[in-house]
Formats: C-alpha cells, structure tokens, sequence
C-alpha cells in the first residue's frame, strides 16, 4: 500500500485480492482444504481487465494555479493505482496518459483508446475543467469511472446530469484514496460478466426467477454472460466416477472436524454429500465457470442426494452457488463477486416487527462471509430443514453481530433492489425456518415501509422472487448504485421506491 493511501481493512480486500487474481483457486485454500484430492486443479487463468487510466488536467485555477499535478501523479496516484493492482489481482492499468482538462486533448487521446483495447476508463480529475471530456470517454460506450479529491474543480456537478441521461459513468468525489480501488473493482464488473457462463443444473426449463432472467438469450443480451445447461442425468454420470475414498478428506477435515457439532447426518451421509460436490464441481471446471445453480428438487436430490453443502464450498472458495436454480440470486452475487470478492447468504426475507428488524434463513450459506481467505463463522452440519433429510448447514453469525450487511436482488435484468441494516446475530425462535438465520435491524427504511412496499412492485407474487435476497456484509448501498449506473439497472431502494 502506498504511503500516502490510507491503510485499507484487511475485510475489505480478502476476498478480492485472491477469489479473484486471475482465476479461481477451488484448492489449496486452506490447510483443511488441501488434504482434499485435487481432482481437477486451479482454474484457466483469465485475462486481466484492461482499465485505461487518463489524468486529467495539467494546470488551472483549481485546486490553485501553483498546483503541481506531475508531481501528484508521482507521489500519489501512480503509487494508489500500483497497489490497487496488487490487491485487486486481476486488472491491468494500461495508458496512464497526462493530458490537458480540455475537449480538444481527450478526442485526441480516443483512437489510443480503442487502439489498446480497453475493457474500461479511469479519470483520475486533477485540475479544473468543465467536464467535456467525461463526455467524450462515455462515448465509447465503455464504462467510465471518476476519482477527484474535493476542491480540484466543480466538473464534478455536471456527472449526476450525464448520469440521468444514461451515461455508464460513476465517480466519487473523495479524500480517501481507497475509493480508487473500489472504483477500479466496479470497473472491472462489466467485463467480467461479459466473459461469465453461469451453469443451471435441473430439467429443461427448471430456471426459477423473474420472466426476463429465465431466458437464457435476455442474460447473454443484457449482461454478456453465457448459460449453460446441465442436465441430471449429466451430473449422475459424473457423480458415479466419484469414489469414497475421494470425498472422506474433504468430509473429514472441511467439515465434520472444524464442525461444532453434527447433528442429523451421519459420517456416510457427508461423504456422499461431498461426493455431490466433486461431481459439480468437475462440471464447472469442464465449462470453465465459476458460478452454479442447482434445481434441488428436479432430479438431484432424487437420485444422488443434497447439493446444499456443495453449494456452501463454493461460496467459500469464491465462487458463486444458489439453491432452487434462482437465477435472479445467482446473477445478483455474480454482480457483487466481481465488484468487491464478497460472497452472499441467499435467504428467504421474513420479518419480526415487534424488534423492527428482518430475518434471513435457509439452509445454504457461505462459512466464510469476508472472502476465501478469512475465518470460518462457526457452523453445525445439520439436515435439510424442509425435507428433514441430507446434508445442510447451520451457520451461526452471532459473532459478527453489530456489522453493516446489505441485501439486493436482481429483477428481470432490470431493477435491483437494495437494502441495508445491522446484523444483530442469530434468530432463533422456537426451532422455526431453516437451518442458517440471522436477524438484522433495518436502517434503508422502516419495518412497515418494507411490509407495504416489498419487492417494490417488480417481482410479482411467485415465491422465489418475492422473498429471495442475498445479504453480504457490509455496506454496499453506494456499491449497488453505481454498479446500477454501469450496467444499466434502475436502483431502488427497498421498502422506500416502487416501480
């Protein structure tokens, strides 16, 4: 980290600076992880996000006529974008071009621009100007993000107005330099869906979700990604070359040793359910995908048993897995994944209105909420709540109570719903919902605000998109607002805004 950024929480970046360097590292995660057999090895290492930074502005009367922005460059943003490179892992900082805050400069630098293949521009604003050349890098149609320290002129009050007219631009206009990197991490999103493929695994037209999300051709039209269609009978095949011998490490030493307790299944029940992830786990690394969702009930659970502890792994080793093939959720985390490295808890939205606050539960959940590389929550290996069979688990969150969370979901490719509270801990009232719960005082609107205006009128009444939402910790209300700018989405406030 440079000298002159402040020193970034070690939470913000875990997951970021490893999910994401490059590929995804299903093994040699942790020491418990890497006695697993490594069937299948780490990921094709994909191609860095090309991110053209532009410095914008040699001189002017703001921030003073003496200002010297050379030497800025030098002692400050060339060191910040250095280690937002490191940290992130998988973007490449290309052009870093000085030039004049004036139309004329920026049009001479666009051919460059495309030239060198951009995936994205970065403005680094240094002296005044009257913001043309935030124009000019828009028209590329590529996403454009601003970083500007306060007081390096007033061009920072013509982006909202180039926003509401559609632009892809985002910008902060901070002293803290570690919007630089949050800014490089939302850049890269675009790309990164664009070269997703998102694996369904169920009967033909199992897809759950919003109209616009079940076909395959609108998410390939709105966000790039590729679907791809597995069937049962597809992952049966590879589940029977899956032996004992293969799934006992990574039942004994992921989950039934660090577990504080198992309660429902049996020993033999969880190396069957490891054997469920092996197979999976093959497939998406046959397509080259980091991102599953599973149709439970469509011919898996049947056959060879519960994928829910497959789909826990993988969000643990930064990867993106749904339950209920919710396509909806899984684009939602993908979203998220890219920006920040976070993984997200897919819950069914209750309420407890007498402690104003909301309760999140299901039996799929991530034991590592900061990113691949930080500690476990503690968990019990439990049964599947609905079923009273298989293999799922409670994860218990009471550790992190008094942490920022956010909840969001996707709607038919075209509105995300955003909330934001407090995580108070575990809910447990009378054995109730599934096995992981929390309960999180909402601070986005009132209680009753969310009762009235749920879903904000865009989900319709089916169960999965009325009430599935994804919480990641922290807060990424600013987060969701400019990934909305960038992708085109209409942002919404949950509880507050209806369509």
């Amino acid at each position: 980290m440079c000298d002159f950024c402040n020193e970034m929480s070690r939470r913000t970046f875990i997951g970021a600076s490893t999910a994401l360097s490059g590929g995804l590292l299903f093994n040699s995660l942790s020491a418990s992880a890497a006695a697993a057999p490594d069937l299948t090895g780490e990921w094709s290492k994909q191609p860095p996000v090309r991110i053209y930074v532009v410095y914008l502005g040699t001189k002017g009367f703001y921030p003073r006529p003496s200002f010297d922005s050379a030497a800025a460059i030098q002692k400050i943003y060339a060191p910040c974008l250095d280690a937002a490179a490191k940290n992130l892992g998988d973007v490449e900082f290309i052009g870093k071009d000085h030039i004049e805050n004036t139309p004329d400069a920026a049009n001479q630098l666009m051919p460059k621009i495309v030239d060198q293949k951009a995936d994205a521009v970065f403005v680094i604003h240094l002296t005044a100007g009257w913001s043309q050349p935030f124009d000019i890098f828009a028209s590329t149609g590529l996403p454009v993000a601003v970083y500007s320290q306060p007081l390096s002129g007033h061009d920072w009050g013509h982006v909202p107005f180039k926003q509401r007219n559609g632009a892809k631009i985002i910008m902060s206009v901070s002293r803290d330099r570690n919007e630089i990197q949050r800014l490089a991490g939302l850049l890269r999103t675009p790309a990164r869906m664009k070269s997703a493929k998102l694996i369904v695994v169920g009967v033909p037209g199992c897809a759950d979700g919003s109209p616009a999300a079940r076909d395959y051709a609108k998410i390939k039209e709105k966000f790039g990604t590729e679907v791809v269609h597995i069937t049962p009978e597809e992952v049966i095949e590879v589940f029977q070359t899956i032996t004992d011998e293969e799934a006992i490490a990574e039942a004994e030493n992921y989950w039934i040793k660090p577990a504080k307790e198992v309660r429902e299944p049996s020993r033999e029940e969880i190396i069957k359910a490891c054997k469920v992830h092996f197979a999976l786990k093959r497939l998406m690394m046959k397509h080259q995908s980091r991102t599953i969702t599973v149709k439970c009930l469509g011919g898996i659970i049947e056959n060879i048993g519960f994928p829910c502890l497959s789909l826990c792994r993988t969000l643990d080793d930064g990867g993106v897995g749904t339950c209920q093939a919710d396509m909806d959720a899984a684009l939602t985390m993908m979203l998220m994944l890219y920006a920040t490295g976070l993984p997200g808890f897919m819950f069914n939205m209750n309420l407890d209105m007498s402690l104003k606050a909301i309760i999140g539960v299901h039996c799929v959940a991530p034991t590592k909420m900061d990113g691949p590389q930080s500690q476990r929550l503690p968990f019990a290996v439990r049964s599947h709540t609905e079923t009273e069979r298989g293999v799922a688990l409670e994860v218990l969150m009471d550790r992190d109570a008094d942490r920022e969370i956010t909840w969001a979901r996707l709607s038919n490719n075209n509105e995300i719903l955003v909330g934001s509270g407090i995580l108070r801990g575990g809910y447990d009232f009378e054995d109730r919902g599934c096995r992981t719960r929390f309960i999180a005082e909402v601070t986005s609107s009132t209680v009753r605000e969310l009762f009235e205006n749920l879903s904000g009128n865009v989900t319709g009444m089916p169960f999965v998109p009325l009430l599935h939402r994804i919480m990641f910790y922290g807060n990424h209300m600013d987060n969701f607002r400019d990934l909305a700018q960038l992708m085109e989405l209409k942002f919404m406030v949950e509880g507050k805004d209806m369509a």
